[in-house]
C-alpha cells in the first residue's frame, strides 16, 4: 500500500526543500507580490521574502531573501526557492545565490506550487 501524497507536496523534493517552496508560495500569496522566495542557510534557518517595488527601491524576492539571510549572519546557503509566473530565474538572482552557494539548487515553481525547474547558479 502506498501512502497518499501530502497536501502541497512537491514531487521530487525532500521535506526541507518542500518547506522553502511552501514558504515562498505563502509569502507571495499573503502580500499579492509578483514573486515569493525563500532560502535555507547552513544552519537550517529559513528566510522568506517577496518582491519590493517602491518608487525609490526595487528588489526581487530572491535577492531580498539572500540579503535577509546575510544580514542575520548566514555565511552559506543550502537551497533557495522562487515562486513566480516567470518562465526563468533572473540571472542576477542566481548570482546573488551563487555569492553564498555556487552549487546550491534554486527551485523554481509556479504559483500553484508545481516545480518548473531546479537550477544551479
Amino acid at each position: 500500500m502506498t501512502a497518499a501524497p501530502r497536501l502541497g507536496a512537491v514531487e521530487g523534493l525532500d521535506q526541507e526543500d518542500q518547506k522553502i517552496v511552501t514558504l515562498a508560495r505563502s509569502a507571495r500569496a499573503r502580500t499579492g507580490a509578483a514573486e515569493g522566495a525563500a532560502v535555507r542557510d547552513e544552519t537550517g534557518r529559513t528566510y522568506a521574502a517577496t518582491t519590493v517595488t517602491l518608487p525609490s527601491l526595487r528588489l526581487s524576492a530572491l535577492r531580498l531573501a539572500v540579503a535577509m539571510a546575510v544580514s542575520s549572519g548566514a555565511t552559506a546557503l543550502e537551497a533557495a526557492a522562487l515562486v513566480s509566473e516567470a518562465d526563468a530565474v533572473d540571472p542576477a538572482d542566481l548570482a546573488a545565490v551563487a555569492d553564498l552557494a555556487p552549487g546550491a539548487p534554486v527551485y523554481q515553481a509556479g504559483p500553484d506550487g508545481r516545480l518548473r525547474a531546479a537550477v544551479e547558479p
